[in-house]
């Protein structure tokens, strides 16, 4: 006995068997007599039994479609919380923002200022935060873990993205406190260049050569200390006495955790530290509202009056 039965026969069969009447179950499924009978027909010649008894009297389900019955319903009943249990993982997914990032944003409480303002508009969606390693500059945005990133410019593949500006900040050095250059108020690039300094990891990319400064060497390659892929490693990098580094203004306090300072430095471009999307995502509702709400708690911050 052949067991390729589709979940619509088991249907079919199944109102059939409740009815004990094919035009009246074909009214309830919505499909004209005779297509039902053909159905059943079928499901009956590949089971290989009569699952129905039709005469003058009326119909009635036969030894083998007394034997089918329950088991029918269980299959029915099972296809129905799988297929439930699939609609609440899609509605799930749809109501799910996952934000990447591999250091906090930070600056002045830039993310809950975010959160509230994209709750408010958002009320049922779950925001879920992804801390991603330094070795991945898109923050999961590249093999699709994350549906948004908070990411340093510049990122490879760059045409693939979107993204809105949180902040332009000075590169400073970072750099031990017995360090010489430490002593000095402001350093200029040209006498860091030949100084050790603390890499990302190579799968970084374009993001690794833009904090060891590349396009301000003026082609002479930077001697590279150590790898760090996280602001611990980093921190204790520095400590150690492994390198020197670059960071933006903002993430300074993150390592400046004791022996480590850090001090603004002559002949460099800003960073810029972004909030990006893959740019197919663009017109998702969700990434379009956390979008706009770090928009606004941007803009909020910016017109906030700033203390003496």
């Amino acid at each position: 006995m052949t067991t390729d039965v589709h979940v619509r026969d088991l249907r079919y069969f199944l109102t059939v068997a409740e009815e004990l009447h094919f035009t009246r179950a074909a009214e309830r499924l919505y499909v004209s007599q005779p297509a039902l009978s053909k159905q059943v027909r079928a499901l009956e010649g590949r089971l290989g039994v009569e699952l129905f008894r039709r005469d003058r009297r009326g119909v009635a389900l036969t030894g083998a479609g007394t034997a089918l019955l329950p088991h029918a319903r269980r299959v029915l009943a099972a296809w129905a919380e799988g297929a439930a249990a699939v609609e609440a993982a899609r509605a799930a997914e749809r109501s799910t923002l996952v934000v990447g990032m591999s250091t906090s944003p930070g600056r002045g409480g830039l993310l809950p200022a975010i959160r509230s303002r994209f709750t408010a508009a958002h009320p049922d969606a779950v925001v879920r935060l992804r801390q991603v390693s330094w070795e991945d500059p898109t923050a999961g945005l590249a093999d699709g873990s994350a549906d948004i990133a908070f990411v340093w410019l510049p990122l490879p593949d760059a045409g693939r993205y979107a993204w809105t500006v949180v902040a332009e900040e000075p590169r400073l050095a970072a750099l031990p406190d017995t360090h010489p250059l430490a002593a000095r108020p402001e350093i200029d690039f040209a006498d860091l260049a030949d100084e050790p300094f603390l890499a990302l990891p190579p799968g970084a990319g374009v993001l690794r050569d833009f904090w060891l400064a590349l396009d301000e060497r003026a082609g002479r390659p930077p001697r590279v200390g150590a790898e760090v892929a996280g602001t611990e490693e980093t921190y204790e990098a520095l400590v150690a006495g492994l390198g020197i580094c670059l960071v933006a203004a903002g993430n300074a306090p993150l390592i400046t955790l004791g022996g480590v300072t850090t001090r603004p430095v002559r002949g460099l471009s800003p960073c810029r530290y972004v909030l990006a999307w893959r740019g197919e995502d663009g017109r998702r509702p969700l990434v379009r509202g956390y979008a706009q709400a770090c928009r606004d708690a941007a803009d909020g911050r910016a017109r906030a009056p700033r203390g003496r």
